[in-house]
């Protein structure tokens, strides 16, 4: 079970996949769901349907995704195609959801609103 913390989402670091001890469990998995409103769970991964005008635009937005989770040292799945990019999260050392997987998705729906 995720320890509950004050802070929210967005506000949070990724913690290091080694001091991770295994997956969240159904309950924190739906109590932090709510915190990222917009994304599915989908095959136990945190998922998210993302749609721009052009190449362009989508490449950016992969560009920007980059940028965020190297800083956090929390990489997604991405399929990218001309006017779309689906994000998927899932903590492959622990074979499920982390907190981790939160963190960068509200981070990466933070900014898209800015």
């Amino acid at each position: 079970m995720a320890k509950k913390s004050g802070k929210p989402l967005v506000q949070r670091r990724c913690k290091g996949c080694e001091g991770i001890s295994g997956p969240l469990d159904e309950k924190s998995i739906c109590r932090l769901l709510k915190g990222t409103p917009d994304w599915n769970l989908e095959d136990g991964r945190l998922v998210r349907h993302f749609e721009f005008m052009n190449f362009h635009q989508t490449i950016e937005f992969v560009n920007m995704i980059a940028w965020l989770c190297n800083l956090e040292n929390h990489h997604p799945d991405l399929q990218v195609s001309y006017s779309a990019c689906t994000v998927q999260f899932m903590t492959h050392s622990v074979g499920g959801l982390t907190e981790n997987d939160f963190i960068v998705a509200s981070k990466i729906d933070a900014i898209l609103k800015l």
